[in-house]
């Protein structure tokens, strides 16, 4: 029951934070010098009635605070608009949140699975040669723009031919068969889940292993070792689940980083997702699909974040009072 008050009070906290989010996002875009409307008046499939209504809804013509009082009104109702080449801006969202969502849960999948046991060993095995490697490893990639690598990795997919350079499936997708359907997806994912892997990676065994070094050396496990508890045990059942604990508070974070980080990378490989989407509308100035766009990455930082609250509520005694 405690965690249930806990998850709607959370709830309740991130509403002021979605609206000054929301607030500030579209003052920003209004206060540009460019025409919000500008590609609707060049689009000759957009009727006057059509540019006429967008205009009444967005309040274009009365001061900046109605205009935001409208635009709220309408997102609050479901009212998202269209964009500035006809399309709901509904659909272009239930298009590419999926795709974002698809890329950022394997990425994270895959550099926990993978970061946390490498932090652990690197903490183990503390200044030996195993060590060095994995630090320097990790350093490398920490410093690799992922823009950068991104674009490494397209020259090499040119290349070679080994990966799709672009895009999420194939022409001919709907005539493969259903595992030809998954390999030709796989395929596609590979270059941009290789990139966010390796900048998420580096950052996380680092904490990792930061975070089992500080609680190998506390008092208690210099205790349980003199104890005669085997090292195994010492490590898994009382070090790791102190240690672990930090990380998981950084699993919100982690998400966020994902989506900002995602935007170029996606821009590069061509990859329908969200952060593409809004950087093509933030250049476009496409107010309804920035607006819209960012209020979804914001909904789904705050998402992560109560994720990573409530599995801390789970994991971890002391935040449950007990």
């Amino acid at each position: 029951m405690k965690i249930w008050k806990f998850i709607f009070k959370r709830i309740l906290q991130t509403i002021p934070l979605l609206i000054i989010v929301s607030f500030i996002s579209f003052f920003i875009i209004r206060l540009s010098p460019v025409d919000p409307l500008a590609e609707l008046r060049l689009n000759p499939s957009i009727s006057q009635e059509t540019l006429q209504r967008e205009k009444t809804r967005l309040g274009l013509d009365k001061p900046i605070i109605v205009q935001y009082g409208l635009w709220a009104s309408s997102f609050v109702r479901g009212d998202l608009g269209v964009t500035s080449s006809g399309e709901k801006v509904s659909t272009k969202l239930a298009e590419r949140i999926p795709n974002t969502l698809v890329l950022t849960l394997i990425v994270i999948f895959m550099t926990w699975i993978v970061g946390v046991p490498l932090g652990i060993l690197g903490a183990v095995y503390n200044k030996t040669n195993l060590d060095r490697i994995l630090t320097v490893l990790s350093s490398v990639g920490m410093a690799i723009p992922s823009f950068f690598f991104a674009i490494l990795l397209l020259i090499f997919a040119v290349k070679t031919g080994w990966f799709p350079v672009g895009g999420l499936t194939s022409f001919d997708f709907n005539d493969l068969s259903f595992g030809g359907k998954i390999l030709d997806l796989t395929k596609h994912l590979v270059l941009p889940v290789t990139v966010l892997f390796t900048i998420s990676l580096a950052g996380l065994q680092r904490q990792m292993r930061a975070n089992m070094l500080d609680v190998l050396d506390s008092d208690y496990i210099k205790f349980a070792r003199a104890k005669g508890l085997s090292e195994g045990k010492i490590i898994f059942k009382h070090a790791l689940r102190n240690a672990i604990n930090p990380m998981i508070t950084l699993l919100g974070f982690e998400f966020a980083g994902l989506l900002s980080g995602a935007a170029l990378t996606e821009y590069v490989f061509q990859y329908p997702g969200l952060g593409r989407l809004i950087l093509e509308a933030v250049m476009k100035s496409d107010i309804n699909l920035v607006m819209a766009s960012l209020m979804i990455g914001s909904i789904m930082l705050v998402a992560g974040n109560l994720l990573a609250d409530i599995l801390l509520i789970l994991t971890d005694p002391r935040v449950r009072g007990e």
